[in-house]
């Protein structure tokens, strides 16, 4: 078996070229969008290891939620350890699919435990909007060693795609514990993956096309199981 995990900050070999941890320009947000976040913190400055005096004098200009203003990223991550959720994401990388910056947004957003790069190392890593700072990525060179990962940490692998014989999604009870695999944009799933998945779910459609967006599959999917597992607060009181 040969996985390897890369903490939110490591590029590992093979990845698309971006500065280094060490030569990353703290407001490394910029450039992906709009200006967002807040200026400098007023004074007194809140206390405690968990901020990030540069960001506090400065600014927090990152595509992060107001509660981590000014909170350096490993407290960021460190925090959100806590609390991840105890389902997995998985996405064949064997074409350099733009899609799979989508997912790993997307997982962010849904807390997801880790996202799982199967295939090739190297995968775009823009349309993430530095999201993949926060999340942990595990990469495998195959299916066959995904399949021995996640046998060993006792999670079934669902895969999701529209092909004949999967179960529909909608009516689908996601286990609390598991892998969400996908395939990349146009051929889906590869053979292997179909056969080690233990069940293949698809996902309604009703107009004229033949198939959805990877990452619009992908984000439907987390959301299913975050709608049968994860614990929604009630809106606070006006």
């Amino acid at each position: 078996m040969s996985s390897e995990r890369t903490t939110p900050a490591e590029q590992g070999p093979g990845a698309v070229a971006e500065p280094s941890a060490a030569a990353e320009p703290l407001q490394y947000d910029e450039g992906y969008g709009p200006k967002v976040g807040v200026g400098p913190h007023p004074e007194p400055w809140p206390e405690g290891g968990r901020y990030d005096p540069e960001l506090l004098a400065g600014g927090d200009r990152r595509n992060v939620v107001d509660h981590y203003r000014y909170w350096t990223r490993e407290a960021i991550v460190a925090d959100l350890d806590t609390r991840r959720h105890d389902f997995h994401v998985a996405v064949e990388n064997w074409g350099h699919d733009f899609n799979i910056g989508s997912v790993v947004r997307t997982a962010n957003a849904f807390l997801a435990k880790e996202v799982h790069i199967v295939g090739q190392r190297r995968w775009n890593r823009r349309g993430a909007m530095v999201t993949d700072r926060y999340q942990h990525v595990r990469h495998h060179p195959g299916t066959e060693e995904l399949t021995a990962w996640a046998a060993a940490e006792g999670l079934p692998i669902i895969g999701i795609d529209n092909l004949p014989g999967a179960v529909p999604l909608e009516t689908t009870t996601l286990p609390r514990r598991c892998v969400l695999l996908f395939g990349q944009e146009g051929p889906g799933l590869t053979e292997e993956a179909r056969r080690h998945a233990s069940v293949v779910c698809s996902i309604a459609q009703f107009g004229s096309t033949r198939s959805i967006n990877a990452g619009a599959a992908a984000a439907i999917a987390m959301h299913a199981w975050i709608g049968r597992h994860a614990v929604i607060e009630p809106p606070a009181a006006p």
